[in-house]
């Protein structure tokens, strides 16, 4: 990956909340991607976060107030008509056709399933898990990573090490590649 590239951020990446938290500090100026996403997938998150997880609803709204304040750019609308043509699992075609109205080349997301490459590369997206996605991250500017990371963990009143370990569920991979560097 070259540039800052086009990410949408699937509903499920962003209900699991120190994920969310680390991919959101690296879209961050110095940014290693833009994040988008749209209403639909930020009502996704919502009812999860509230019905899964017990998020009460002043909280719920309190993320997408800071959503809208720190990512006013990644908003995308207007990408409606092109869920029909999407040929992705039905419940996500709507992430796919944001995606592609929003000319974003990566849909970032922990339900590889619903996004096949057969449905995503006719229009030039590809679906990657997170640690796929972070792991690239990574290799392009070791440095930046650990430098937010331990901003992330810092914040969280944590050491890096205690925050590694909760990403570890999710994205044991890329918590690898990050644990050897750090200790060389």
């Amino acid at each position: 990956m070259t540039g800052t590239p086009l990410v949408v951020l699937d509903a499920c990446v962003l209900a699991t909340f120190s994920l969310c938290d680390t991919l959101l500090r690296l879209a961050e100026l110095p940014r290693l991607f833009e994040p988008k996403w749209s209403e639909e997938i930020i009502r996704e998150t919502t009812r999860t976060l509230e019905l899964k997880l017990g998020w009460p609803n002043s909280l719920t709204a309190q993320l997408e107030k800071e959503l809208h304040a720190h990512f006013s750019e990644a908003w995308i609308s207007g990408y409606e008509s092109l869920i029909p043509r999407m040929t992705n699992d039905e419940k996500d075609r709507h992430v796919a056709a944001a995606a592609v109205h929003g000319e974003a080349a990566i849909i970032v997301t922990l339900n590889l399933r619903h996004f096949k490459p057969e449905h995503l590369a006719p229009w030039g997206v590809l679906a990657q898990h997170p640690q796929s996605f972070l792991s690239e991250l990574f290799r392009q500017d070791q440095a930046l990573v650990i430098a937010k990371l331990d901003h992330q963990a810092a914040d969280r009143g944590r050491s890096l090490s205690q925050l590694l370990d909760i990403l570890k569920g999710t994205v044991p991979d890329f918590v690898a590649l990050v644990s050897a560097a750090i200790s060389r």
